[in-house]
């Protein structure tokens, strides 16, 4: 990952009608997002296995220097709850490796029910460094993951604990883990999924990230407010503040 760079964009691609013309009129969805955007987050991979080819046919859409997060499948994370999943692993990985460098970020998203377990953290995140050296962001729901030892096993396996809006715990909102990088999740306020960010929330993430980046942190940001449609809207207007934050 490349040293203060800023990586915005919304949990899939689709364009809705509102934002359209803001974008390329010709391609595919994928084609046309990649003309505004650098990343996307593919969360479908969370849901479903899609083929090595898939994910190739993916990354021949897009133009050098965008990336993709890729989230890692429910049946590790919430039927296997990080327990004995190697085999798993193996088949993910190489389903996703199928983006070659176009993979950016493995997301690793824990059910709120999922309580910290350092023993059970540390195996899963060591067959994973195993498999994979980029980047690693997770986003953890329940309340024992955001104390000190929590957070410094996630640092040892240089894992970037998510910031996600809405904040769901007190100590839950600033990044935690390793500080290599920062991976900002916002999945809409009041009404997650639906609701749009205000301007005023959206020049203060601006604010935000400028100073990541000044300190040398990359920074991810995407937005998960796609149900209603606003997530491509507030990543464009992010990228304007950010534009006026750098003049």
């Amino acid at each position: 990952m490349a040293a203060a760079a800023s990586y915005i964009g919304c949990a899939g691609w689709s364009l809705p009608l509102s934002v359209q013309s803001q974008f390329a009129g010709q391609g595919t969805h994928l084609q046309r997002y990649a003309t505004r955007f650098n990343a996307a987050e593919i969360n479908s991979s969370f849901h479903r296995p899609h083929s090595a080819a898939t994910y190739r046919r993916w990354a021949e859409s897009v133009p050098d220097g965008f990336l993709f997060s890729v989230k890692l499948p429910r049946t590790i994370t919430h039927k296997g709850k990080l327990i004995g999943g190697e085999a798993l692993l193996d088949e993910f990985m190489a389903q996703a490796s199928g983006l070659g460098p176009r993979l950016g970020c493995l997301l690793v998203q824990l059910p709120p029910s999922l309580a910290f377990e350092a023993a059970v953290a540390a195996t899963f995140f060591e067959a994973l460094r195993q498999r994979w050296q980029g980047a690693v962001s997770a986003e953890p729901r329940h309340a024992s993951w955001f104390g000190p030892e929590a957070d410094a096993l996630l640092s040892a396996h240089r894992v970037a604990r998510v910031l996600a809006d809405p904040v769901r715990h007190p100590d839950a909102a600033s990044p935690g883990g390793w500080r290599g990088f920062a991976y900002l999740r916002l999945h809409g306020s009041p009404r997650m999924y639906y609701s749009a960010y205000e301007p005023q929330l959206i020049d203060a993430l601006a604010s935000r990230m400028t100073l990541a980046l000044r300190d040398r942190c990359p920074v991810w940001c995407i937005f998960d407010n796609t149900a209603g449609g606003a997530a491509a809207d507030n990543a464009l207007r992010l990228q304007l503040a950010l534009e006026k934050e750098r003049a």
